[in-house]
This record gives structure tokens, sequence and C-alpha cells, in this order.
């Protein structure tokens, strides 16, 4: 993503125009546009008119909308972005208040304009600076196989897509047609290699993970090495370093979950955010297992614990989930930025933001979306109940 143009005022309200230059921008987009702002871009309007005889034709004209949005959808798989409201500002072919669908496109520019008290708050401006940032976390390719069937798919800094999904049917081995299942298997490389070739840049260097269960992957790696060596194709064959190969226990996407926490492949992949994020999530779970007082989850513990100054400095981690800050509700969503910039800024604490296209997300998620690690442990925080006098003095837990 290029930025093109920014001016935020001191109130909070603002635009910027932006330039995607790759589909992972898309994802950036979706995450940093609300409903109630104002979006503009190019757009293609079917246009009717009437002659002076009565009679109507219709064409399809490019023009430069500006809508006011009232919702999104983002294909994850093809990374399209579809964002729908009401014309905002009127135009030769059309009117105030007329819906339209804006199909953002890459290599166009579109300006996002937020008006209101704290409208482009720390997140939204985070999301700009990540989206921007000349060397976000390289790309990570993986394919999660086994004999008649792969799975190929990309870890970016924000998600896992899977690309595409290969199925080639393989005789069995029987008492001598071996040269069948030998030839089936062959067309089954074949046909993942150009798949794989369709979709990577030769030309850079990043880990690409070939995981099986048996010796499938190790095949595959051998397959792609020959190929490089009888075709002369010197950049497949540059790739030989980069070439990863692992256990899984089955050729679904799913196994690529169990691939990642192997030793091997996070020592490649240690600098990608993945892996940070994954290795904090991991962490988490050690001391929530220790059950020590150090590690919680939820929305009112979390807050608890950084009311009590526990998630600051010296180690105090916030990990919140991306989806909490796509609320629709303004106040849920001013709620989370909140207490963000309060452990980054008063506190001194690291805030994480989790993505939940990422098993680390995901896991965050299956946890209310928010958790921390703290610097001193804290107990009780999930108790709700309150303590009251009775006549003989003792006192008893209001959830008796």
């Amino acid at each position: 993503m290029r930025l093109i143009k920014q001016n935020f005022e001191r109130d909070g309200s603002g635009l910027v125009t932006l330039f995607p230059e790759e589909p992972e921008d898309m994802w950036y987009a979706y995450n940093l546009i609300r409903p109630n702002d104002l979006l503009r871009a190019s757009a293609i309007r079917r246009v009717t008119t009437e002659s002076a005889t009565g009679s109507t034709s219709s064409t399809r004209v490019h023009t430069t909308l500006t809508i006011r949005v009232a919702s999104l959808d983002f294909d994850p798989q093809s990374s399209q972005l579809h964002v729908s409201g009401k014309i905002a500002e009127e135009t030769k072919f059309t009117k105030v208040g007329q819906y339209h669908t804006l199909d953002l496109e890459l290599q166009r520019n579109f300006t996002l304009e937020k008006d209101g008290e704290e409208a482009w708050d720390s997140v939204a401006r985070g999301i700009i600076k990540e989206a921007c940032d000349p060397v976000k976390s390289a790309d990570v390719w993986a394919v999660v196989m086994q004999e008649g069937l792969a799975n190929l798919a990309v870890l970016t800094g924000a998600r896992t897509v899977l690309r595409q999904r290969i199925e080639v049917s393989i005789p069995r081995k029987r008492g001598g047609r071996a040269s069948d299942h030998d030839k089936g298997l062959e067309k089954f490389f074949q046909t993942t290699l150009d798949t794989l070739l369709r979709q990577i840049d030769l030309n850079e260097s990043k880990p690409i993970l070939l995981a099986s269960p048996g010796f499938t992957a190790a095949s595959f790696q051998k397959f792609i090495l020959d190929t490089a060596t009888r075709t002369g194709n010197k950049a497949l064959m540059s790739q030989k370093a980069n070439l990863v190969v692992v256990h899984s226990s089955s050729g679904h996407l799913h196994s690529l979950n169990e691939v990642l926490q192997t030793p091997e492949v996070n020592a490649r992949l240690k600098d990608t955010q993945y892996a940070r994020e994954g290795k904090l999530m991991d962490d988490f779970m050690t001391l929530l297992r220790k059950d020590d007082g150090r590690a919680w989850y939820g929305p009112e513990e979390v807050e608890k614990a950084v009311e009590k100054g526990a998630v600051g400095r010296g180690g105090g981690v916030l990990l919140i989930s991306n989806a909490l800050f796509r609320a629709q509700d303004v106040t849920i969503r001013r709620r989370w930025v909140r207490l963000a910039d309060k452990v980054r800024e008063v506190e001194g604490g690291e805030v994480r933001t989790l993505s939940s296209e990422h098993e680390s997300g995901k896991r965050l998620d299956g946890l209310g979306g928010i958790a921390a690690i703290l610097t001193f442990p804290l107990d009780d925080l999930d108790d709700d109940g309150l303590e009251v006098e009775v006549p003989n003095g003792h006192e008893v837990d209001s959830r008796a």
C-alpha cells in the first residue's frame, strides 16, 4: 500500500488517499474502512437516458463516486473488497441518496474520510502505518499434501489464505501394476508444481513448506529439483534452500497448524509476524496452564488487570483480536481502543493485535478475543461476587 495523501485534524477527523498495490492491501483496507465513513473511488455506473422521441438507452459510464459506507463484503480467497452505501455527493450521473457498491481495485487510488471525534484513532493510524510499511513480513508458502491431494496456501503478515486445492486420482499399487501408480503420482506432482509456479515469484527468496504424512513431501521435493535440472530452470533450482520438508498428520489444510509449531519451521519463520504472534499465544497458554495468576483472558478480567496496573512495563502484554476493532458499534470499538492506548501509552506495556485470519488469532477469538500476560500475579479477577454484612457479623458471598 502506498500513502498518497494524509490530512488529520486535531479532533481526530480527517482523510487519507491510499494506493493499493497488492492483494494483501485489500485486507488492510477492509480493517480500515468503517460504516459511516466517506469513501471516494472510481466506479462504473449504469446510466439510463431518454431521447426526445421517448426511447431509452442504457450505457455504462466510468466516473468517481463518494458514498457514505453502510456495509463491507470482503472475499478472503480472491482478496476482493466491495463497499456499499448511499451516494453522498451528486454527480452528472447520480443523485445524493442513491445506492451504489464500490469495488476497490488494485492500482487505483481511493480516498477515505472519517469525521467525528477520535475517528482516526490509534488503531486506524496503526493500520495505515503497517499497510504502508515497505518491509512488511515476508510471505511464506506452504504445500500440505498426501498422495492425490495438495493444498497450496500462503501465510502473509495478516492471514492464511488457501490459494488452490489440487486433487488427482492415483491408482493403487497392485501386483504387476506399480507403473500405473507411479505414472499417476508423477502426474499429481507435475500438476502441483505447475500450480505452485503460477503462484510464486521465483526471483524472491521465501520459505516454501512441503508437509505430508510419510514420504510424499520428500518425494515432491526431489521431483521439483529433478525437474529444475532436466529443464535447466536455474530460477527454480535457486529455490532449493527455501524448500523445507516437514511431517504432517494429513494433507488437509488444518494440518498446517501443527506444521507451524515444529522447531525446524519455527526456526525458519522466526522473523515473520505469524511466528511472533504464535509464540506469544504459546507463552500465554503455558502461563495459563501454570495457573499462577499471570495469565488472564476475557473482557472484564483483562480490564480489571489493566486497571490494577498489571499489564505494564516489565513484561506486560495485551493480546487483542482485530475482530474487536471491527465492531459495528462505535462505543464498543472505542472501549478497546482506549484500553489498548492505556496499556501502551500510560502503563508502558506491549499491545499485540492478532489477526483473526491466523491460527493464533482464532485461538484468541476462542478466549473472547482478548487476553493478557501480567507483570505480577493477580487472583480472583473472575470473581464477580460481592461480600455483604449480615446481622450476626459474618460475611457471605452474594452468589450463595
